[in-house]
Formats: structure tokens, sequence, C-alpha cells
């Protein structure tokens, strides 16, 4: 036999034999064909000189597998020590999946997943590979619990995505807050100034409350909850409560929606001009006591002020506390109605009659009167007359021969004081009042007895900076000015004269017309010895 045509079929069967094996390499993914099944293991033909075995727990639902499905396997190794193929399913499927995430996906898109597993500092969730979730980021409030997350099926936003180490991390947190802004944003969309929502009161504060209207929480300024005046939104609100609202202001740059509750109901001032006309007689209650006024609630929603100079006729008023406190009840007179700037000007001494409009009947000039001190002043002091009505008493009018420097030294307030009506002017709002009146001038006795030259014995009543005040006799003093002083060349006035010790002077000055008595101790003659 012909030894080349013997061999020639051999030849052409091993060329057809190795043509018919496909050409497989380590970290290919290839197509296969499940032709045996055990209990642990699943043996696939992928075409090559021998079949590959892959763990039945590298899939997803082993149970179903049969023979002659058609599976995608990696390899990993195409032959170990016994001649076999090393496949992998489970990394054929992560193979996939990565180049479907890649392929399709990029950072801050949405992706549907399932957290499988529990692991240290989050989450394992499964997107098609395994993608890692920190645990801060599961929820809204920080850290959920992550246990009851396991298995359910959420959306995520995908974080980073690292080709080099061919890990994904994702964020389900980062989803609500997207899925909440979309919400808001559709929501504020759609609002529109002057319409009614419902919503939720969700915060109290000092100057209002919050309130969800069902994903944007809006502002209800405390201005805005009533008519009338609260001291605290939780006064009339609570955490929880559900209430209708009225949309007051929209705000779609900034997210900010402004709310009203008071809007839902008449204005108190529709009526106001005819339920309270101009000389009405009206009862308030004091609410708010500032430096100009005092602010009275008329009823809820109606506040009026009256101005300080419309609290009493003649009292000098420099606080309204002086005569008011919060809380208190008054009468008071409409002065002026103003609904549609919501002003109600009130006066409360009206309401008691003017005062002034007998004046000049009850306090006619040389009239002696009964009064209680009211204040004290520099120049003076204000005296009670009646309730309404005060005269001042100025310190010139206190005494014929004492000089007063302030009415302290000789009146207090509170006490009650003799006084003659010197001036009575009701168009000017105006009485003065004298003390020393009441009895004569001692001027005309008093220049006999203290004559020019006359050499008087007194008492240090005051050491000023120009000199000496002497009381010679009783309310009667007299200055001894520096000039007029035996000191010597090196003494001090302060520390020669005290007030209360005794010294002897002449009579130099005696003035009937400005009432001035002037003293010198220089050159006295002797005192004359018994």
């Amino acid at each position: 036999m012909n030894p080349t045509l013997e061999t020639a079929p051999s030849a052409n069967l091993s060329e057809l034999y190795a043509q018919s094996l496909r050409v497989i390499t380590e970290g290919q993914i290839v197509k296969g064909r499940i032709i045996n099944l055990t209990q642990q293991d699943v043996l696939v033909d992928i075409g090559f000189k021998s079949e590959g075995l892959i763990s039945r727990s590298e899939f997803s639902d082993p149970a179903s597998l049969k023979v002659g499905d058609e599976v995608e396997v990696y390899v990993e190794n195409v032959e170990d020590e016994q001649g076999m193929v090393i496949l992998s399913k489970h990394k054929a499927d992560r193979q996939k999946g990565w180049e479907r995430i890649v392929n399709n996906f990029k950072e801050g898109d949405i992706i549907d997943g399932r957290p499988a597993r529990k692991v240290k500092g989050g989450l394992m969730v499964d997107i098609g590979i395994e993608a890692f979730m920190p645990a801060s980021l599961a929820s809204f409030k920080g850290y959920a619990n992550l246990d009851a997350l396991v298995g359910q099926q959420l959306k995520f936003i995908i974080l980073k995505i690292s080709r080099a180490r061919k890990n994904i991390v994702v964020s389900h947190r980062d989803y609500l807050v997207k899925e909440k802004d979309q919400v808001r944003q559709k929501l504020i969309e759609s609002l529109t100034v002057g319409e009614r929502r419902s919503g939720t009161v969700k915060n109290l504060t000092d100057f209002g409350a919050f309130i969800d209207l069902g994903g944007i929480d809006g502002l209800l300024h405390i201005g805005d909850i009533s008519w009338g005046r609260i001291g605290h939104p939780s006064d009339v609100l609570a955490v929880g409560q559900q209430l209708d609202v009225v949309v007051l202001a929209v705000d779609r740059q900034a997210n900010k929606v402004s709310l009203g509750l008071k809007q839902l109901f008449p204005s108190p001032w529709q009526h106001a001009e005819e339920k309270y006309p101009v000389t009405t007689k009206i009862k308030g209650k004091v609410v708010n006591l500032v430096p100009y006024g005092a602010f009275v609630e008329v009823e809820p929603g109606i506040e009026g002020l009256v101005h300080i100079s419309e609290l009493s006729w003649s009292k000098r008023i420099n606080h309204p506390s002086e005569l008011l406190k919060v809380g208190e009840e008054i009468e008071a007179v409409v002065l002026a109605v103003d609904a549609k700037n919501q002003r109600l000007s009130l006066g409360m001494r009206q309401a008691s009659g003017d005062p002034w409009q007998t004046a000049t009947e009850k306090y006619k000039p040389d009239t002696k009167v009964v009064g209680r001190v009211r204040q004290l002043t520099d120049y003076g002091a204000f005296v009670e007359l009646e309730d309404g009505l005060e005269g001042m008493l100025h310190n010139a009018d206190i005494s014929w021969t004492r000089k007063i420097n302030h009415p302290s030294e000789v009146l207090k307030k509170g006490k009650m004081v003799d006084v003659v009506i010197l001036t009575c002017e009701p168009d000017n709002h105006r009485i003065t009042l004298g003390m020393k009146q009441l009895m004569p001038d001692p001027w005309s006795q008093l220049t006999q007895q203290f004559q020019m030259g006359s050499v008087v014995e007194g008492t240090v009543t005051k050491v000023a900076g120009f000199g000496l005040f002497v009381e010679i006799s009783k309310d009667v003093e007299g200055l001894m000015h520096l000039s007029e002083l035996d000191l010597g060349p090196s003494e001090k006035l302060d520390e020669r004269y005290k007030v209360g010790s005794k010294v002897r002077a002449q009579v130099i000055k005696l003035d009937e017309l400005e009432r001035k008595i002037g003293l010198s101790n220089k050159n006295l003659p002797p005192a004359s010895t018994p």
C-alpha cells in the first residue's frame, strides 16, 4: 500500500478536529451548554477540548437548571491539573454587569437595585453587579436600619465609578433628596397667590410656624396667625395640627412661601369706621407700653394708640408706665379712624372731660389751695391740684429770704402743701403757684433789723468756690464773698470754714430790690466783752 495514501486521511482528520475546537483564552466570556448536572456541580461544554465544571451556588436559581440550557461563562483557566477548563458563572455575570453599567450609565445617574447583604460600614447593593452603599447614605436621617433595607427594590444615584478598581459607590439618600427636590419644585410651581391650601404644622418658633404643604414648608408669620394679638404661636397652634392656610407670597427662586391663617376670616377693620366713629367713648385693655404711648386692644384684631400727649391734661408724663400697666382696662375716646391703614387714635384724657374748662372759675389768682407734690425738677415742683390738673411752683416762689437751689431742700414728693394761685391760663394749660406769698414779705423788717455796718453772728450753710452762705436769722441768708473773707495767704476756704460752723460778720450790702445781703469778716470791730 502506498504510505502516502494511508496517512493522508489520518492527517486530514486531525486537522478537522483541531479546526473544530474553538480558540479559548483566559478572561474571555463564552457561551456553553449544560451537558450534565450533579448535586454540587454543573458540567458545561464550551466547544473546547475539555468541559468545565461550575458550582451550582454560582447560579441565582440552581433548581431551575436542566441539561441543554445555554449559559454564558467566564474562562478562568483553560486547563487545570486534571485537564479541565476552569469556568465561573459569577465572574461572567459580574463582567457583563460591569460592561452594562459603564456603557449605559454615568456618575449622577439613577439606577434600580436591591441591597443584597450587610457589610462593615454599609450595604452591598445588586445593580447588576455589586455596588457599595455607605450606611450614612441609606436614608434622610443619617444611619437607617440597614437590616430592614436588605432585599427591598430601591432606587439609587451612582456617586462614583472606579474603572481601575471596577467598583461602584451608590446612594439611596441622594435619590431621596433629588426626588424631594423634584416634588418641591413641582409643588412650588403649582402654587398661586391667594389660593387656599391644606397643611400640617411642622415646627413652631418665636416668629411663627412652619407649615408642611406636602413637600414644601411655608412660613406662617406670627402676625398672620390671628387678627388679634398673640404672645407665641403655641398659644393657638400645635405641632402636627392640620389646618387650612392662604398663600400670601411665592418666591420660586429662593423656594420660599409665605402663608396666612387670619386671611381666611374677615378683617375686623372692614367696618371699623362705622363701629367706632370719632368722639365715641370705648373701653379697652392696655396690651403694650412704648415711650411714645400705649396700645389699647378695643377688640381682637383692632388696637388703638393713646399717644403720650393724650394721657393727661396737665401731668408731665415721661413714660406711659407712670400712669398705666399692661393688662389694665381703661376708658378712652376715639379721636381718629383710618381703616385703610388700620390705625385708630385714642385719647384717655378726653374720657374724663377737660378740667381746664372750669379752671378759670375754680383757680382765680390769690386763691389759697392745697395740693400734692407730684414731681420735683431743678427749677421747681409740679403740684397736683386735682385729677388731671397741676400747677408749677418755681424755686423763686418758695421762700422770701432763702435761696432755693432745688425744691427737695424744703419739699418731698407725695406730700401735701399749702399754695396760692398766682396765675391761671386755661388756654395755655398753665397755672403758676406760690408758697412764700402765703405770708407777708419780711424784707421791710429785715432792712431795719440788719442795717449797714451792723455786726451779726451766723451759721455756715454752704461752702462754695466763690464764698460762704451764712444763715444770720431763720431762713435769712447772706453771702460772704471770697474777697470779703479773712483768709491767710496759704489758707484754703474749705479747710478754714465748715458747714455748721459759727462765724461773725459785718453787713456790707443790703439790697431790698434784689433781696440780697452781703457780708464780710474783714476788719471786724472786736467783740464786746460782757
